[in-house]
């Protein structure tokens, strides 16, 4: 997991200018040293060398002429030695084939050598910015993947979609099942955005009646309604410069719609009894698991307002779609509950796993969170054992499992479903053995060991044994 090593703050970054023109490497140092920055600059490929194998900047600015007195590519080397550091090449015209040579190496961008000094900056500055999204995003990576991802093309996907759409003030409609961490990755889009800085809140939408939801919203004045004794500001108010996040949206009336829809179409809000508008400059993200689109075309929600919200949209696959992230999962909550429960849990038996890989998980990650809850509780040795799991773990299993004829109309033990989970996992992979083992979580010795037990010799015979 990436790492940032820079020693120093990106907003008072340390910044490199190496230029054959020292006169123009002086004046560029001279305008950006303006923004508070830490300039260095120098005028030979050696100094490169030297200073940059001694110390990390945020940027290099870098002639692309420099390298050529020793037939070293400068490029490849600061891309190679620091390989976080963001590099912007200086070029004169006729070198334009070698600086796009250079950004198809891994330079961030590229200036005509007579640029301005504020051009330079403004690119600089840039630069910068994307530092700082980078270095959100390794925290928002650290947390989403302990919390909820794996490394499946699912949910890397949805990460993708999140970082370049946080930069930006676009609505943001995420569909996905209850559990599968809407209101987590709604609070990544408002951590990685300019807004960072200003409230983000969140508001359930189908947890509150309609009236009450209304004034949570858009706030009251006194007298507006039995019990508003004084006037009371809602989330709209609150989160003016900040984000909101609606979740449940789908299950909003349609005068609750109609009013989100005048918040989206001109940045105006009215607060309940009052007669007069307000302004706010709020983002709004919204989340469901309805099918909106459906729900317009049944009338159950305003298609203005669907199209309103659903500028970019971005689709959760559940957790039973994702089964590469439940050792990550697992192993984050079981930390967690050690800890709250000043337990010492190190491992979950082979039997155990197998119940949990194979369950559905209808509640998503939510549901999982609680299940190993609930066996931290119970367990009272060092091992999670299937008597540990909830009911619903232990016999969410046989339906899905084609059990043997022999087992068939009887509750199957726990050594027939692992056998026939086995089998079943060797088939898919045509016998190949690294790669079930892979798939079970287990090791490549215990899937031998299972497979003598079991008396399982190939994927191809393990169909033979059961007949």
């Amino acid at each position: 997991m990436a790492v940032s090593t820079r020693n120093t703050p990106v907003d008072t970054a340390r910044i490199l200018i190496a230029c054959s023109d020292s006169e123009r490497a002086q004046l560029l140092a001279q305008f950006m040293a303006h923004g508070g920055h830490e300039i260095e600059t120098c005028c030979d490929a050696q100094s490169v060398f030297r200073i940059v194998g001694r110390k990390r900047f945020d940027v290099v600015v870098l002639d692309i002429d420099l390298g050529d007195d020793v037939d070293i590519d400068l490029v490849s080397f600061v891309r190679h030695k620091a390989p976080q550091t963001q590099l912007i090449l200086l070029f004169e015209m006729v070198q334009i084939d070698r600086a796009l040579k250079g950004l198809r190496r891994g330079a961030f961008f590229y200036l005509p050598m007579a640029s301005q000094p504020s051009d330079v900056a403004l690119v600089v500055e840039n630069a910068l910015r994307r530092i700082r999204t980078e270095s959100a995003l390794s925290d928002f990576e650290q947390s989403v993947f302990e919390q909820m991802a794996g490394s499946g093309p699912g949910m890397r996907r949805v990460i993708e979609l999140i970082v370049k759409v946080a930069p930006t003030d676009s609505t943001v409609l995420l569909l996905g099942e209850s559990g599968t961490g809407k209101e987590l990755l709604a609070n990544a889009v408002h951590r990685l955005s300019p807004r960072r800085d200003k409230p983000f809140i969140a508001i359930n939408c189908a947890a509150l009646p309609e009236n009450l939801l209304e004034s949570e919203m858009f706030g009251h004045v006194k007298g507006s309604f039995t019990g508003a004794e004084a006037d009371k500001r809602g989330f709209f108010e609150e989160a003016d410069g900040g984000s909101i996040f609606l979740d449940e949206v789908g299950d909003m009336s349609p005068a609750t719609q109609a009013k989100i829809l005048r918040v989206l179409q001109n940045g105006e809000m009215r607060a309940v009894g009052s007669v007069t508008s307000k302004r706010v400059d709020v983002r709004v993200i919204a989340a469901t698991n309805r099918d909106l689109a459906e729900d317009v075309r049944e009338r159950r929600f305003r298609e203005d307002l669907y199209f309103r919200l659903n500028v970019i949209q971005i689709r959760i696959p559940p957790l039973r779609e994702r089964p590469d992230a439940l050792p990550s999962l697992v192993g984050h909550f079981l930390d967690r509950f050690n800890a709250r429960f000043g337990k010492d849990i190190h491992d979950i038996d082979e039997a155990a796993q197998v119940l949990l890989r194979n369950y559905r998980y209808p509640g998503n990650v939510r549901e999982l969170e609680n299940i190993i809850a609930h066996a931290v509780i119970l367990c009272d040795g060092q091992t999670i054992t299937p008597a540990d799991l909830p009911d619903s773990i232990r016999q969410g299993v046989a339906p899905r499992l084609a059990l043997p004829d022999h087992a068939s109309g009887h509750t199957p033990t726990l050594q027939q479903m692992e056998e026939q989970l086995i089998r079943t996992t060797l088939q898919q992979v045509e016998g190949n053995q690294t790669e079930a083992a892979k798939r079970l979580g287990i090791s490549r010795s215990t899937l031998w060991r299972k497979t003598k037990e079991y008396k399982i010799v190939s994927g191809a015979d393990s169909q033979e044994s059961q007949s």
